[in-house]
């Protein structure tokens, strides 16, 4: 039987592998590298937190949130001695429209226009309320070409999610390696998340015991029937927290967003490594 989801988790699905191209493609990391910004992690850091200006570590740790503090403060603020907000921001939108003109190659301009204003349609109607992410990119300057529109709007829209994503897991009592190790006791990996996000095997077992003793996880680290429940709870909070932009949305008007939106996410998609922590679901319907 096929399982029903959400109209909101279903576009997050779709829209962001379009959003991860900046982080995973050869082209963004050449932009980050030609802005100053050597290696995968001071890009990161640098391209994802740069709409909140010359941060230093400490509410990247919290925005971001399954990060090891100890990892975001490797690369703040010292990485801004190396390339100034504007500097990666200009980066990230380069490097992100160069991947996906790659990608798209034959998926032709008229659909990637099409995805892109449906997208900032969507985007003028989000409430940022509490979402400082979401906020902070919802207030950059619109790019003028349609891959590097087509890219801000998805990002936009998954900082957006990500925000109640972190909202729900806060209201559920986790921190953020206790979130990752809820994950990987469900769907993924360990080696997808941990080494990705910077915890120590030392706090990766503390998490564990700590989630047993909270009867998320048995002794021997699997996910228990209240731990599913709960995290079945958290994940129904981010849909809520994320539906409100297509609620009263006609179903027509989703449908043809999703269907523009499928050959480009495939394609984006297929472009990511086998192992990697966005989180997406190993296939998609």
């Amino acid at each position: 039987m096929t399982e029903l989801v959400h109209p909101a988790r279903a576009l997050w699905w779709l829209f962001e592998p379009v959003h991860a191209v900046t982080y995973f493609s050869p082209e963004g990391r050449a932009a980050f590298e030609a802005a100053g910004l050597r290696g995968t992690w001071r890009g990161y850091f640098g391209g994802r937190s740069a709409p909140l200006g010359a941060v230093d570590a400490p509410p990247v740790i919290a925005a971001f949130f399954n990060f090891a503090p100890a990892m975001v403060e490797r690369a703040l603020p010292e990485l801004w001695k190396l390339a100034a907000p504007e500097t990666a921001l200009a980066a990230r939108v380069d490097g992100a429209s160069a991947a996906l003109a790659r990608l798209l190659e034959h998926v032709g301009p008229e659909r990637v226009e099409l995805v892109a204003d449906l997208l900032e349609q969507a985007v003028t109607r989000l409430d940022c309320a509490g979402r400082v992410l979401a906020a902070a990119n919802a207030a950059l300057p619109r790019p003028t070409d349609p891959y590097g529109r087509l890219w801000q709007a998805a990002t936009v829209m998954r900082e957006h999610r990500g925000d109640g994503h972190v909202a729900a897991l806060v209201a559920a009592g986790l921190d953020g390696c206790e979130a990752l190790v809820v994950r990987c006791a469900l769907d993924v990996r360990r080696e997808a998340l941990q080494p990705f996000r910077g915890w120590t095997d030392d706090e990766w077992d503390a998490a564990t015991a700590r989630l047993a003793e909270r009867g998320w996880l048995t002794e021997r680290g699997t996910i228990t029937e209240s731990g599913r429940l709960r995290h079945q709870a958290l994940e129904a909070a981010t849909d809520l927290a994320a539906a409100r932009v297509w609620e009263n949305h006609p179903r027509a008007e989703l449908d043809r967003l999703a269907a523009a939106l499928k050959p480009i996410s495939a394609l984006c998609r297929g472009a990511l490594p086998p192992i990697n922590p966005i989180g997406l679901p190993a296939t998609t319907a």
